[in-house]
């Protein structure tokens, strides 16, 4: 159960920080272009490289340092963007040799979603 607050209470703070990075963006730069959304995807695919190898330094993760991944890369960073999980997913394909796994992944995660995104818009469209 305190594994489940960790999460929910990390998500929180990644979404709201979301929220203000996009505010802050489209303030800064403009809406003409997703700016809050590109700079989120970069920052938090940075920040889980960080906070990943931060945890795993010396080896596996102990269960202290579980309750931390938890809390910050499920969590704050799963609520700020769930592009730094699929990087850190690709990452470790790679790393281990699966570049073709990695690409595939890579290109459906992208098109399949997109496409999905088209699909539940289509749909919407026609309750309405």
């Amino acid at each position: 159960m305190m594994q489940a607050i960790l999460v929910f209470l990390g998500g929180g703070l990644g979404a709201v920080a979301r929220w203000v990075f996009g505010l802050a963006a489209a303030r800064w730069l403009g809406t003409a272009w997703p700016w809050g959304t590109l700079g989120v995807n970069i920052l938090g695919s940075f920040a889980m490289g960080l906070v990943m190898a931060s945890l795993l330094r010396g080896g596996a993760i102990n269960a202290g340092a579980e309750n931390w991944r938890l809390f910050l890369a499920t969590g704050i960073l799963g609520g700020f963007t769930t592009f730094s999980a699929f990087s850190l997913e690709s990452a470790r394909m790679i790393e281990t040799g699966q570049w073709g796994q990695a690409g595939l992944y890579g290109l459906t995660s992208v098109v399949v979603s997109i496409a999905a995104l088209f699909a539940g818009m289509a749909l919407g469209r026609l309750n309405g």
